[in-house]
C-alpha cells in the first residue's frame, strides 16, 4: 500500500530540519528511507550495478552538501531524485563505458514474455506496481535491457512514471520541465517501447 504523499513530506520536513541543525541520525533516516528507491532508478537508466551504486553514493553525498541549500519549494522526494536523475543523465552523457548484449535467438521468448509484461502497465495511465518488475530478476533483467534502447530522456520518464511511480507533476518538478514537456516525452517514449517490444514478439 502506498504512503500518501502529504505524510512523506511532513515526516521529511521534519527530518530535513533536523539535519539543518547537525543531527546526523535524522540524515542517517533519510538516507535509509531513499537509497534502496534512488538507487533502483539510476541502474534504470545506466544499466550498471557498479556505476549505479557509485552515481547513489554521489546523489547522497550531495544532498548531504546542500541541505542547507534545500528551499522546501518542492518535497525532499522530489528535491533528491533530481538531484539523483541530473547525476545520472550527466554521466551517461559523457560516459562511453556502456555497453548492452544484443538479444540472441534463445532470449527471444524470454524477451516476449518480458514484453507483454511491460505492455500490461504501458497500455494506460494507471500507476503500476513496481513489484510488476521487482519481483522477477529475469523480468527485470530483460525489461531493463528493453528499456536501455530508448534514448535517456524517454527511458528517464518511464522510469519516473511507470517503474517509480511518480505522477506527472512529479516528474515534471525532478526534470526541471513543464508538465506538458513530461505529458509528450511519456507518450512518445511509450511509443517507441512499444515499437521496440512488438519487434521480439
Amino acid at each position: 500500500m502506498r504512503t500518501e504523499w502529504a505524510s512523506v513530506n511532513i515526516d521529511d520536513t521534519a527530518l530535513v530540519e533536523q539535519c539543518r541543525t547537525g543531527d546526523s541520525a535524522a540524515m542517517e533516516r533519510l538516507v535509509l528511507k531513499y537509497q534502496n528507491r534512488i538507487y533502483n532508478v539510476i541502474l534504470r537508466i545506466c544499466a550498471n550495478t557498479d556505476d549505479a551504486a557509485e552515481l547513489t553514493q554521489d546523489t547522497f553525498v550531495k544532498i548531504i552538501e546542500s541541505i542547507d541549500r534545500f528551499k522546501g519549494r518542492s518535497s525532499f522526494y522530489t528535491w533528491a531524485f533530481r538531484i539523483a536523475v541530473n547525476l545520472t543523465l550527466n554521466y551517461c552523457r559523457r560516459s562511453t563505458r556502456l555497453s548492452f548484449r544484443s538479444l540472441d535467438a534463445d532470449d527471444y521468448e524470454n524477451g516476449g514474455k518480458a514484453a507483454h509484461a511491460l505492455s500490461e502497465f504501458l497500455s494506460d495511465e494507471r500507476v503500476p506496481d513496481p513489484s510488476t518488475i521487482a519481483q522477477n530478476k529475469e523480468l527485470g533483467e530483460i525489461a531493463l535491457e528493453l528499456l536501455m534502447k530508448l534514448d535517456d530522456e524517454h527511458r528517464t520518464v518511464i522510469v519516473l512514471r511507470d517503474i517509480e511511480g511518480m505522477n506527472y507533476a512529479q516528474i515534471a518538478a525532478v526534470l526541471g520541465v513543464e508538465l506538458g514537456t513530461v505529458k509528450s516525452r511519456i507518450s512518445r517514449a511509450r511509443s517507441n517501447l512499444r515499437e521496440i517490444m512488438e519487434a521480439i514478439l
